[in-house]
């Protein structure tokens, strides 16, 4: 079995998809030009698709009268696309840390919206107004 590399976006997106549905080629295309807004080539999908099918992470049934294929994940897929986004989700963490605040209060961490009250002459961040009157 050949080593699956998720080396872009659009790749990551068809997992995704297809780990929560059922989709022909073509809707693979369309929602990925909806979700990128522009288009997305065949060129893009059908050979990423074809690799995922030879590693047994997805496999089609032909459906409709033009006997179009449908494509699933099958259960070795299902693990792979865990393991794919646990490591996505340790990027994720580790781009948005810098980001991330501590309630001067109650230490919860706060990536948006946080209460902002000055303190002292300087500006101190809370995760809510009780936390800022305590």
């Amino acid at each position: 079995m050949a080593e699956i590399k998720v080396t872009n976006l659009i790749k990551l997106y068809i997992v995704i998809m297809l780990n929560k549905s059922q989709k022909h080629g073509y809707e693979i295309i369309k929602d990925l030009k909806s979700c990128f807004g522009r288009e997305i080539s065949a060129a893009h999908v059908y050979p990423f698709l074809q690799m995922l099918e030879k590693n047994r992470l997805i496999a089609h049934k032909r459906v409709e009268a033009r006997d179009k294929k449908k494509y699933f994940m099958t259960s070795k897929g299902r693990k792979f696309t865990l393991d794919l986004m646990a490591r996505f989700n340790n990027i994720i963490d580790v781009s948005i840390q810098s980001k991330v605040q501590k309630c001067a209060s109650c230490n919860c961490e706060i990536y948006r919206n946080g209460f902002e009250k000055k303190v002292n002459g300087r500006k101190v961040i809370f995760c809510c107004k009780h936390c800022a009157t305590h």
